[in-house]
């Protein structure tokens, strides 16, 4: 333990920042004639979007709705999506509602975030799949906004016309390092649960975890990212920088890593440090030993997301 490092319920945290960057995102509202089926198409529309270095978009369901919370009164679920440009969420999100949402039986699909003002950005999301219809779609304008009724077997497909694009923030993330693999999951999965309770945020790995944590660069020339080697416990004497090795809890045995999407800055933050207060609740005893977070010096992204200055404004709450 270094002496800028801090003790929390016995599990250090280190004096260091999670980097993010910059992204453009949506919120989209997927409804069904049951909860069943809603599920079914906001899991298939968010399949293979953990991260844009190969998806394209970064993705995730926020929760699931009741009848009152959307537009036609039925059961939903509210997805994120995030990609580091407009125009490619513009094309991850019509191909993901087209091939996800329109074919998923029962389905409608709803813009989930305020209109933005003159000039504001948009995705489309009736607007072009509407030509499914073959000449058969009808527009309807309720209240100033367009839908498209597209007929299929099933019924109709409604599909609000377009969806506001708004500036967010990707890449926060923490390193939760501990005695073993049953430890570093059960930490990492109740610092999951503990996000999942706030909006705004999704957490894009699978079950909100990833184990294969990268750092920008690598000695093969055409990869831009490679595994984070100062955090594999079994490089530890092999590598030149260790971040296992020695010093605070030298006992690790196993990584996990947390990323997460946010709407605005101050939904990463507060995520982050809810995921920290859940995992530091399971502390030593549980196997949990440290707590870090990833980032390049301040190269990769603005927003610097500081681990102790997150659980001091958790205190002071």
């Amino acid at each position: 333990m270094t002496a800028s490092s801090i003790r929390r319920n016995g599990v250090v945290i280190d004096d260091t920042f999670a980097e993010a960057f910059p992204m453009k995102a949506t919120r989209i509202l997927v409804t069904a004639h049951d909860i069943v089926w809603a599920r079914h198409a906001a899991v298939s529309a968010t399949g293979f979007a953990t991260s844009v270095i190969a998806c394209g978009c970064e993705a995730g369901i926020e929760r699931e709705l009741g009848p009152a919370e959307t537009p036609d009164g039925r059961p939903g679920v509210s997805v994120l999506l995030f990609s580091m440009s407009g125009k490619e969420l513009a094309k991850q999100l019509e191909r993901r509602v087209g091939q996800c949402v329109l074919t998923c039986p029962t389905t409608a699909v709803f813009a989930g975030l305020p209109p933005g003002g003159p000039g504001s950005d948009t995705a489309a999301l009736g607007k072009n799949l509407r030509f499914f219809g073959d000449g058969w779609q009808i527009a309807k304008m309720i209240d100033g906004v367009r839908y498209w009724r597209v007929p299929v077997m099933d019924g109709e497909f409604v599909a609000q016309e377009d969806t506001p694009v708004v500036k967010a923030v990707g890449g926060g993330n923490l390193l939760l390092l501990a005695r073993d693999t049953d430890a570093a999951l059960a930490a990492a999965e109740a610092a999951v649960a503990a996000m999942k309770k706030l909006r705004n945020v999704v957490m894009p790995f699978p079950g909100g975890v990833v184990r294969s944590g990268s750092k920008v660069g690598s000695r093969y020339a055409n990869l831009s990212a490679s595994t984070n080697d100062a955090f594999c416990p079994s490089l530890v004497g092999l590598v030149a920088h260790s971040e296992l090795a020695g010093g605070a809890a030298p006992e690790i045995g196993c990584v996990m890593e947390i990323v997460i999407d946010g709407l605005t800055e101050a939904d990463v933050g507060a995520a982050m440090r809810e995921g920290m207060q859940a995992a530091i609740a399971i502390g030593p005893a549980g196997g949990l030993l440290r707590i870090s977070a990833g980032n390049y010096g301040g190269k990769l992204g603005p927003f610097h997301f500081h681990l102790h200055k997150l659980l001091a404004a958790g205190d002071a709450e």
